[in-house]
């Protein structure tokens, strides 16, 4: 398959970032391309490549891109900006700005994973873009109170040493202990990824821990204790205003339990549920992957 790389320049302000972006496949080929919305936010976008698949399955170009913060795309400086700077809206404006430069504004899909689906769910309810015509959640949620609900619920399930270890270090903000590592890699096992985890899934969450301004400012030490400035953020009372077709993915034992997804389902007027039987990473589960892509494909493609 073709790929092509690039880098977009963004501003905010009086400043101008680079946005790194890869394309898989021909956008001239006429069908509308689908862009990747990576987690985090500052996990980058490479755990998601095997996204590239719904290339060869349908014949449709996929864009893959990492947002300002992280990975390929512009981090220097960044970590010298105020809190007030990370917000939904930036990335919102840095989707748009790579929208228009790659000129397929009046035909896209999204698919966003985590953090990218509460961008893609946020992008779509408050700026109604008329090119889109596919929307993809996986794992995602409306309102952060909900992700906090659904994370605690599987946190005070957990063994009550590995959940008092987890809360301790929190707690003590001593989250870079190896103690508290070993407790979260328990967590990351039963509702994250199994282990090992992929090269490419071990490639983005190091990205993040050599650089984590972004998902520490914004989220904060842990998927449990959000202190960021997410903290209270919400599209809760917008999603009923989505019109694209939206497909909502999560696993059973996901860490976005169905408290996160069903307000998507209730709320959304054109919209299809499919729950896998693993955890967060559908598309990286060798039990899901298949299904998963299959799923997506047919999603993107029925008439």
């Amino acid at each position: 398959m073709s790929e092509i790389t690039g880098k977009v320049d963004f501003k905010v302000g009086d400043d101008t970032y680079q946005t790194w972006y890869k394309i898989v496949g021909d956008l001239a080929s006429g069908a509308h391309p689908l862009i990747v919305l990576h987690g985090g936010p500052g996990i980058s976008h490479e755990y998601m490549t095997p996204i590239a698949e719904i290339h060869n399955k349908c014949n449709i170009p996929v864009i893959f891109y990492d947002q300002i913060g992280i990975g390929k795309s512009s981090f220097e400086g960044v970590a010298e900006k105020p809190k007030e700077f990370w917000t939904v809206d930036l990335f919102m404006d840095e989707l748009e700005n790579l929208v228009a430069h790659l000129g397929v504004q009046n035909g896209f899909a999204l698919v966003g994973h985590s953090w990218g689906a509460m961008l893609g769910a946020h992008y779509a309810s408050h700026r109604h873009p008329v090119g889109l015509k596919h929307l993809i959640l996986t794992s995602g949620a409306p309102s952060m109170a909900l992700w906090e609900k659904s994370t605690g619920q599987l946190l005070s399930a957990l063994p009550a040493d590995v959940r008092e270890k987890i809360e301790k270090h929190e707690k003590e903000g001593t989250t870079d202990s190896p103690e508290y590592q070993e407790m979260m890699g328990i967590f990351y096992e039963k509702h994250v990824c199994k282990t090992p985890w992929p090269k490419v899934m071990e490639m983005s969450f190091g990205a993040m821990m050599q650089n984590p301004t972004v998902y520490h400012t914004m989220v904060g030490p842990s998927e449990f204790t959000i202190t960021g400035t997410l903290k209270s953020w919400s599209c809760l009372d917008q999603i009923h205003t989505i019109t694209t077709p939206t497909l909502l993915t999560n696993g059973v034992m996901d860490e976005a339990q169905d408290v996160c997804v069903s307000p998507f389902f209730h709320k959304i007027p054109h919209v299809k549920w499919a729950q896998f039987s693993q955890r967060h990473l559908p598309f990286l589960e060798e039990e899901d992957q298949a299904r998963y892509f299959q799923v997506v494909a047919d999603f993107l493609t029925y008439p």
